[in-house]
This record gives C-alpha cells, sequence and structure tokens, in this order.
C-alpha cells in the first residue's frame, strides 16, 4: 500500500487557445431597437439605431449578421406585446445567435423582472447581451448586480413616465378633449376639424337600429334584417352580430356626446384594461359633434328602466352624481331590455 499522498500535475490555462477555438468561426451577431412613441422624433430615431447596428455588425470582419430585431412605437415595459422581441429570444433558444447589441437596458427591457429572466436564459445558453451604453456584458462575473440597480432605474422612469402621461390625459378629459377610435365606430369617420364627421349612408342604418328597436324589435330580428339586406357593417362584412347591436343602441356618440374614460389601465407593467364601475370619475362631454339619433328621442337611464318602458316613453339622456362619482349608462333601453 502506497503510504506517499497522490501527486497532482497543474494543467495551466491557455485562454489564447481557447479563444483561439472560438473565433474560428464569425460569431452571429444581432441587434434589438426600440422605440416608445409613433412620432417623427422618435421614429428618426427608430431609423437611426438600425442603421447604426447594421453597419457596426457588418464592418466588424469576426461578425455576420444574424439580424436585426426592431420593434416600432412599442412600450418595453412588456414583452408580450413586442413581437420582434419575442422572435429574436426564440432565435437565441434556437442556437441561432451568439451575441445580441443593444443600445441600452431601457431599450431591452423597462421591467425589472423580465430583463432579468431574459438575461439569465441567454446567459445559461451562453449568449451575451451587450449594453453598449451602460458597457455591459451580460456574461461577466459582475453584471447582474449591475443591471438589477439599472434596470430598476429604467422601471422607476417608466412609472414616472407612465404616471405623468396618466395625468396628461386626465386633465385633458376634464376640459372636455376626446380622443376618438374611429376604426371601430359605425357611421363616423374623423373629420377634416379633426372631430367625428357622418357618413350620411351608415348614420341611415343607425337610425333604422334606434326605430326598430323602439318599434318593438328584438336585437336577433334587428340582426336577420339587417343580414337580409345585405349592409355592410363596420368592418365591411355583411354579418352582423347582436353585441354589435347592443353597442350601438349603448352608445352616447350617436347623440353627439362623448364619455371619457369608460376604462383605464390598471399600471404600465400588466397594462391591464379594466373598465370604470366608479373607481375613478368619468367626463360627459355633451354637444361635441354632430349627432346621428336626437337627444329628445333618447333617454338614458341608471339602468332601472325596463325594455317596455324604454320603448314606449321618449327617451332623454339623463346623469346620475352618486356618492360623487358620475354615472352615466348611455343605454336607450335599460341594462335589463338587451336581449
Amino acid at each position: 500500500m502506497r503510504e506517499s499522498p497522490p501527486k497532482v500535475i497543474t494543467i495551466p490555462a491557455k485562454p489564447e487557445a481557447a479563444a483561439q477555438q472560438t473565433n474560428k468561426r464569425q460569431l452571429r451577431v444581432a441587434a434589438y431597437c426600440r422605440v416608445s412613441t409613433d412620432d417623427e422624433e422618435q421614429l428618426t430615431s427608430y431609423e437611426a439605431q438600425q442603421n447604426y447596428y447594421t453597419d457596426k455588425i457588418m464592418t466588424n470582419c469576426d461578425w455576420t449578421m444574424a439580424g436585426i430585431f426592431a420593434d416600432e412605437g412599442i412600450t418595453g415595459t412588456s414583452a408580450r406585446k413586442r413581437p420582434e422581441f419575442l422572435k429574436m429570444i426564440r432565435m437565441c433558444k434556437q442556437k441561432k445567435i451568439d451575441i445580441v447589441l443593444t443600445k441600452s437596458i431601457s431599450r431591452f427591457a423597462r421591467n425589472t423582472v423580465d430583463c432579468l429572466n431574459y438575461i439569465r436564459a441567454l446567459r445559461e445558453l451562453g449568449i451575451a447581451v451587450i449594453f453598449e451604453k451602460e458597457n455591459i456584458n451580460t456574461l461577466e462575473a459582475d453584471s447582474e448586480i449591475l443591471i438589477t440597480m439599472l434596470g430598476a432605474f429604467a422601471q422607476a422612469e417608466s412609472e414616472s413616465i407612465s404616471a405623468n402621461v396618466r395625468w396628461g390625459k386626465r386633465q385633458a378629459m376634464r376640459e372636455g378633449k376626446a380622443i376618438i377610435q374611429y376604426d371601430r365606430l359605425y357611421a363616423y369617420e374623423k373629420g377634416e376639424d379633426g372631430n367625428p364627421k357622418i357618413i350620411p349612408e351608415q348614420a341611415e342604418v343607425v337610425r333604422s337600429i334606434y326605430h326598430q328597436y323602439l318599434t318593438g324589435a328584438s336585437l336577433r330580428m334587428i340582426k336577420e334584417r339587417l343580414e337580409a339586406e345585405q349592409i355592410p357593417n363596420v368592418s365591411g362584412k355583411a354579418q352582423w352580430t347582436i353585441t354589435t347591436i347592443r353597442s350601438i343602441l349603448r352608445n352616447e356618440k350617436y347623440c353627439g356626446d362623448v364619455l371619457l374614460q369608460k376604462t383605464y389601465i390598471s399600471d404600465c407593467i400588466s397594462r391591464k384594461v379594466i373598465r370604470n364601475t366608479g373607481q375613478l370619475p368619468m367626463y360627459l362631454v355633451q354637444d361635441h359633434h354632430d349627432g346621428i339619433v336626437d337627444r329628445k328621442n333618447l333617454r338614458c337611464r341608471t339602468g332601472r328602466d325596463s325594455a317596455a318602458q324604454c320603448r314606449k316613453e321618449p327617451l332623454q339622456k339623463e346623469c346620475a352624481h352618486r356618492h360623487g362619482i358620475l354615472r352615466q349608462q348611455i343605454c336607450p333601453l335599460g341594462a335589463a331590455g338587451l336581449r
């Protein structure tokens, strides 16, 4: 039996040889760009980022282009709403990218949790993310603590910006300034003055829907008549839904008014849209634009009228201020009558 301890021989490291082994092939480099708004100044920055990274990658003889991924006019607080970012991550998981270049942590993600999760996942795959502004390479040992700190600052900045934007929008609502989404609004288009402009042919359809309902037709009967006459809906198709007809009957815009803050966004991270049932004030802007249905032929109850009452009585809008909350339901038939 041997009494002497085993001999240990140290084989020195050869980082140069390892580097040469790695450098036998060109590294596949991708770049990620993002701007959070679609105004002209930001779009110029967006194009500049794309051009910059294209030149940077193509002029490096050790690199080969793996792609430029760019999300335009999209917030960075949630990765789920950034299709190009997710496409880049999928390519990384498929081992088609070795390095990701990006301008800064705030361009990569403003959500600290998302930022760290994606960086860790890429690091496990041996893929480096290089943040140029902060001069951070995620494969380096001390990178994560720096990214955590700077990512938290980026998220705090995003939350501050979001709060300022919300305040500005609510202030505009108090002053009666309305932003209308025309893509889903039947019988109106944006006029030259920026206000809703009536589309005469579609306005006649709206008047017909109101008339039919108030004279006793059910929503299903109205739907069947519209489809039988091949009348196109807001999407240009001759297929109507009861939900669409119900929405037209409830929409205050058809009598020339606009009700603001029907919904709100919970926070800048999840960006969940929540229906406002009294959590925040609403703002009713009367006579905002030309109405299709005369207000004196409409009656807005607070959901207590039956369908029969709504059909028999002259309809006229009412707003009830209860418990300090402006309650408004633009519904010519009451909540119980829309079937």
